[in-house]
């Protein structure tokens, strides 16, 4: 399946009915990467952890509910007592709302900032210059790494569709939801690699950025010329050319690196 850069281009925003037809067909992304089992010794600290890395990737985003509790105790590991707990942490955090009876649930009300002037600065002061530099090479070893694992695998058409699908999904995001959307591509590429390590580093190295990248606007141009390198990193891996979704990747990622060290100018 060959995913050409005009193919790529920026087309209308789905309707909420499209997108969660989407997602049902392909799956949650992120869900492997972030909602994993805790650390027994830290249950408390770490599920706290996990569960705020859901929500500012926007693997759960604004207006949706966390899995029921059942579930999602399950899959960290953990008792409902422990869960229980840290949802109440980020509800009186401000990130959730937890709403009883027959369609109740913790719900997320966390939205990620307007970019206002000052905040990258402010961001990168917090974070430290090399840490910045850190958390960049850091990025470009795990995503590049990914891209060239998946390239060498054999992928079902299940999980071509999925690749597909989050291409799509960035592709046709509005602005305003165009940081998640590209999120969840990003991760979809190392979930798909079979590899939970993979998948949670990728997720790690994404949020270390993930402050710095909300700090700065969505620019069409960006959207346009990152659309294309999308597609040119989608194509590779579908192609299982790993050396050329190895390029892409970095290409890609370069770009990034460059838009922010711009704005830091």
């Amino acid at each position: 399946m060959e995913i050409t850069p005009a193919e790529a281009s920026v087309s209308r925003p789905r309707t909420p009915a499209e997108s969660a037809s989407r997602d049902a067909a392909v799956g949650i992304t992120g869900v492997l990467s972030l909602l994993r089992p805790v650390r027994a010794g830290n249950a408390f600290e770490e599920t706290v952890e996990r569960l705020l890395q859901a929500i500012k990737l926007g693997v759960v985003p604004h207006g949706e509910k966390l899995p029921p509790e059942r579930e999602l105790a399950t899959r960290l590991g953990i008792s409902r007592v422990t869960l229980r707990e840290a949802i109440r942490a980020l509800q009186e955090a401000g990130y959730l709302d937890v709403r009883r009876g027959r369609y109740g649930g913790a719900f997320v009300v966390y939205r990620p900032p307007s970019p206002r002037k000052g905040d990258l600065r402010r961001a990168v002061t917090r974070m430290g210059e090399d840490d910045l530099e850190d958390a960049l090479t850091f990025r470009m070893a795990v995503e590049c790494g990914a891209a060239r694992v998946l390239a060498t695998t054999e992928l079902t058409p299940r999980q071509r569709e999925t690749l597909a699908a989050r291409l799509a999904g960035v592709n046709d995001a509005a602005p305003a939801d165009y940081r998640r959307m590209d999120i969840a591509f990003h991760l979809a590429i190392a979930e798909l690699s079979g590899s939970p390590l993979l998948a949670a580093a990728c997720a790690d190295a994404r949020l270390r950025v993930t402050d710095l990248l909300n700090a700065i606007p969505v620019l069409r141009p960006n959207i346009e010329h990152a659309a294309v390198q999308h597609a040119a990193i989608a194509a590779a891996i579908l192609d299982g050319d790993p050396e050329a979704a190895e390029r892409a990747v970095a290409e890609h990622l370069e770009g990034t690196a460059a838009l922010l060290r711009g704005f830091l100018a």
